[in-house]
């Protein structure tokens, strides 16, 4: 069986095989139907992207200056394992021919190591540290859509969404916290052609795993950790041991996570069904299957949950207590299971998301406040935008943007005249509401 995840097949004709792509690509551009040969993980990239209006032919955005992203990655886990990223791959890093790069969740490239001459060239794209690499920002690439699948993916040639980046071949993997299973960032290579063998895509993943067992074993006993921001599936990850939840299940252990003293059966059914009537019967048939797969974790009389849980949403509430919004950024993966519509998940993501965003916008600082408009819940949240404006030196050339998105957007969401906001006064909060800006 052919591996979806390679991008050729044992014997391919590398140039080829560049032209059919490239000819599917220029297809897709022109009416949005992607045909075989394209490679599913791509051509459902190609789709996220476009949705995403991501660029088809300029460079990556660059989103911190130096001193930021200095601090950023000093405080990040995956600096703990640059020593491993370096013995497996620094020898690639240096043949004049690769370059090795590892990002944050957000595919923010936060080190990017190599030959000097690849570097230079890379720069013509802004393949650099601080620049943003996710599907949304840059298209289809290795880094960014292994964040986006949680999978390693090799992208070859002319398969990357942005035609600026079609010269380059690329393979990545994801990183996880060994103990919480959150996802962490992503370890890529990036050169030619060459790159599109089994043993680039083999590589990172071996370097993948290889520095998940290094954080593993720098980090204090293992533990029940949950994530469950940005994912309509939970992951629970019990000493080690990672179990993806379905959505049901998910919605259970995140309420009974935040609820350590437990939960009556009538309690829970309340928070996961609201007023629909429900069969008490319907509850335990859950809770039973849950039990099959987390064993005694789960307890009754009441329901409970029987080992503490260190869970992603509480990391996020534990910065915004001790004042640190950006650092909570730095955790907040998205919206709690943003799928679910039981009523006390409704509620924990919209108290979770209002007090981050309220933490970001009393902030003032430009930084944060430009990562909130940069992210897919945020991104037409006009009191942020003017927020920013306003945080912006008043003849910065970096205000101009912003000033034209929040013009754009008090149009679209049809008002006129904008409240003096250095005095104080802020528009009133329409970030549930998404026009369409163009």
């Amino acid at each position: 069986m052919v591996n979806p995840w390679l991008a050729l097949e044992s014997g391919a004709d590398p140039a080829a095989h560049t032209r059919t792509v490239r000819r599917a690509h220029e297809a897709f551009l022109a009416g949005g139907t992607v045909a075989p040969p394209v490679r599913r993980v791509v051509a459902d990239s190609w789709r996220r992207s476009a949705r995403a209006r991501a660029a088809l032919d300029g460079a990556a955005p660059i989103e911190w200056d130096e001193p930021a992203l200095r601090a950023y990655r000093d405080r990040h886990p995956l600096a703990r394992a640059m020593p491993v990223f370096r013995e497996l791959l620094g020898s690639i890093a240096q043949d004049g021919a690769h370059l090795m790069a590892v990002c944050d969740p957000q595919g923010r490239m936060l080190w990017v190591e190599g030959h000097p001459g690849v570097r230079r060239q890379a720069e013509r794209m802004n393949f650099v540290v601080g620049s943003r690499w996710d599907e949304r920002h840059a298209g289809t690439n290795a880094p960014g859509t292994a964040l986006a699948a949680d999978h390693a993916v090799q992208i070859f040639a002319a398969e990357h969404y942005n035609r600026r980046v079609q010269p380059w071949t690329c393979a990545a993997a994801p990183l996880h916290d060994p103990r919480t299973g959150r996802l962490l960032g992503a370890v890529d290579i990036t050169g030619g052609d060459h790159l599109a063998s089994p043993h680039s895509l083999a590589l990172v993943q071996a370097t993948a795993r290889a520095a998940e067992a290094h954080l593993a074993a720098v980090a204090p006993e293992l533990g029940v950790c949950l994530a469950a921001l940005g994912r309509d599936e939970a992951l629970l990850t019990v000493d080690g041991r990672r179990l993806r939840l379905g959505r049901r299940h998910s919605e259970i252990v995140v309420l009974l996570a935040q609820h350590p003293a437990g939960l009556t059966g009538e309690q829970l059914a309340v928070l996961l069904y609201g007023d629909r009537e429900m069969r008490p019967v319907t509850l335990r048939a859950e809770l039973s299957r849950l039990r099959q797969l987390v064993g005694p974790l789960l307890d009754s009389r009441p329901y409970r949950l029987s080992r503490p849980v260190e869970t992603d949403l509480t990391a996020v509430e534990t910065e915004l207590a001790a004042g640190d919004p950006t650092a909570a950024l730095d955790v907040y993966s998205g919206p709690l299971l943003p799928l679910s519509e039981a009523p006390g998940v409704r509620r924990l993501r919209m108290a979770l998301e209002d007090g981050l965003r309220r933490a970001v916008l009393g902030t003032r600082d430009p930084d944060p406040l430009r990562r909130w408009t940069r992210t897919a819940w945020g991104e037409h949240d006009l009191e942020i935008w003017e927020a920013l404006v306003d945080a912006l030196p008043e003849r910065s050339p970096a205000r101009s943007a912003p000033l034209a998105t929040a013009g754009r957007l008090r149009a679209a969401y049809g008002l006129t005249d904008r409240p003096p906001a250095r005095q104080g006064s802020l528009c009133p909060s329409v970030n549930q509401q998404s026009p369409q800006v163009t």
